[in-house]
């Protein structure tokens, strides 16, 4: 069983009207998303906007929402950066919150050559007392975090899962096959995330579960249990909210899916910026079949 349970949300943050992170909801929405199919929940990841929050918020986050959810779900930091020296840092204060683990994303823009990369995670992973998922998503960082060199970092005690945002299932189905049965795999995609479990993978990191967590849940359970007829029609289901998800820039879409439901979400800070009219009506077409299936805040 994944150490983090298949359904991990990368969850947004809710802001104010003038921009201020809203930790009160943040803090509501964490409890929500634990009682609607998350098994864990990363804060400020990307779907978070990590690149657009401080140090001090990240850390009064990670602290807040541990607090308020604790033993209900897992809770992830993200304290990837390009900097090695000040991804140490924060993960050392993000471990002072008392979240259960760490996300580190590959450093992005300078480009590190893989022997650089193995250096970067060691020094994260030797530097605190959690465990550390790893995170490639190459189409945002420009650098793509090879099979042959996370089975590497997988021999780390602490190094033990990587969320796979590559899009190439045979690159993540030659990762599989490289690290130890004990070594989580998650889908960083949510249309790959039935492909992936299908080759070996354990679960999701999800930006969909924000809307149907619960879903995907079952997805993945009825995938375990040897029926994957069952696990087929739900993954389908889901595609077009999927879609929709997605047809802009993530966070975008999500945050204002969110709304719908009942949350304070505000807007992404920028240089993200709000739907336009037309894409605000195409959101809400695909969240119409699912407006009476979300249990909405209140």
């Amino acid at each position: 069983m994944a150490r983090f349970g298949p359904v991990v949300t990368a969850m947004i943050t809710p802001m104010r009207d003038d921009g201020a992170v809203d930790y009160a909801e943040a803090r509501r929405l964490a409890g929500w998303l634990a009682d609607n199919g998350s098994t864990g929940l990363v804060l400020a990841g990307t779907t978070g906007e990590s690149p657009t929050l401080s140090d001090a918020e990240k850390t009064k986050l990670f602290g807040e929402v541990s607090a308020a959810v604790r033993g209900r779900t897992k809770i992830i930091a993200n304290t990837g950066g390009n900097d090695t020296h000040h991804s140490v840092e924060l993960s050392k204060r993000a471990a002072e919150c008392g979240v259960d683990a760490l996300l580190v994303v590959g450093p992005y823009y300078n480009k590190p050559p893989q022997a650089g990369l193995i250096e970067h995670f060691t020094a994260i992973a030797d530097a605190v007392d959690l465990p550390l998922m790893i995170y490639n998503i190459p189409g945002r960082t420009a650098v793509n975090i090879l099979p042959e060199t996370i089975a590497t970092l997988s021999d780390h005690p602490r190094i033990v899962a990587v969320k796979e945002s590559c899009g190439d299932l045979m690159q993540i189905g030659e990762l599989i096959t490289k690290v130890s049965n004990d070594f989580d795999v998650y889908s960083g995609d949510d249309h790959l995330t039935l492909p992936i479990m299908a080759i070996g993978g354990c679960g999701v990191v999800s930006v969909a579960s924000h809307v149907a967590g619960e879903h995907i849940h079952a997805m993945c359970d009825a995938f375990a249990d040897g029926d994957v007829a069952q696990a087929a029609q739900i993954h389908q289901s889901l595609l077009p909210l999927i879609k929709a998800l997605f047809a802009v820039t993530s966070p975008i879409p999500v945050k204002a899916a969110m709304q719908r439901f009942g949350f304070a979400t505000g807007r992404c800070r920028p240089p993200l910026c709000p739907l336009n009219a037309e894409q605000e009506r195409a959101l809400d077409r695909a969240l119409e079949p699912w407006r009476g299936r979300v249990r909405a805040a209140v």
